[in-house]
């Protein structure tokens, strides 16, 4: 369990998330992620990362269950900074990074996916934002690099799901692949471009991420702001403490 990093095949490096049952990430194990994702793209050995995760889905955000033990905002704060600085390590990563996702990727999932620089999942796999049913808000910044705005918008107040299907038609998912055909079909997109010049490679992540016409790491900390209004407010507790009782 936690995150583990591994080399298939020269240049590729495979960096897995294992936390049971869902994958949602402890406050540590964010920054493990941004740790591993940070490591592997240093070593001058790696050309491409493939971030992966174990077991049902691929994330489910933050641990909830952390959350609610904490009386205070010492979790909530943790998990804003430890998400922004796993998501920083994604999208600053000083090679190309490939998600490979499976079932369920929500919350903190799509700001991991949607900071990669290309996405490779399975025939089973969601995206969303649950958070205002969870009392949150975040990854709206991620989310509108997969669909268009007003996609966004409606998938956000709806608490919404969308198929890797219909990401694949807005262009935003590489490839849809049956789940048992995923690591495979993420390695081999990987491996293309790992063939690529290192040295090559890192120029084009810098050049692409001078680009773009948003700064990603700055409207994330953006919404954590309100994300942390809200927790100061009461309201976030009210919700979280509310989450999940329609199922049980």
């Amino acid at each position: 369990m936690g995150v583990s990093t591994s080399v298939p095949e020269p240049g590729v490096a495979v960096v897995t998330v294992d936390f049971p049952p869902v994958n949602a990430l402890p406050v540590r194990g964010w920054y493990d992620l941004a740790e591993a994702v940070r490591g592997a793209g240093a070593d001058p050995r790696t050309r491409c990362v493939v971030l992966a995760a174990a077991g049902r889905g691929f994330n489910a955000g933050v641990d909830l269950k952390e959350l609610r033990r904490d009386p205070g905002h010492t979790a909530l704060l943790g998990a804003n900074r430890g998400c922004a600085a796993a998501f920083a390590a994604v999208y600053d990563c000083e090679v190309p990074v490939v998600a490979a996702v499976q079932g369920f990727c929500l919350g903190g999932g799509v700001g991991l996916a949607g900071n990669s620089d290309a996405i490779v999942a399975s025939d089973d796999a969601t995206f969303g934002l649950p958070e205002l049913d969870r009392g949150a808000l975040g990854a709206a910044t991620h989310l509108a690099r997969l669909v268009p705005q007003h996609l966004v918008r409606a998938l956000y107040y709806t608490s919404r799901t969308v198929s890797a299907a219909e990401l694949h038609r807005h262009g935003s998912v590489w490839a849809v692949v049956p789940r048992g055909e995923l690591r495979g079909a993420a390695v081999a997109l990987a491996r293309e471009i790992a063939a690529k010049d290192g040295t090559l490679l890192r120029l084009a992540k810098a050049a692409l991420n001078g680009i773009d016409t948003v700064d990603v790491r700055r409207s994330y900390r953006y919404e954590q702001g309100f994300t942390f209004e809200a927790g100061l407010d009461g309201v976030a507790r009210r919700v979280r403490d509310t989450f999940g009782e329609e199922r049980e």
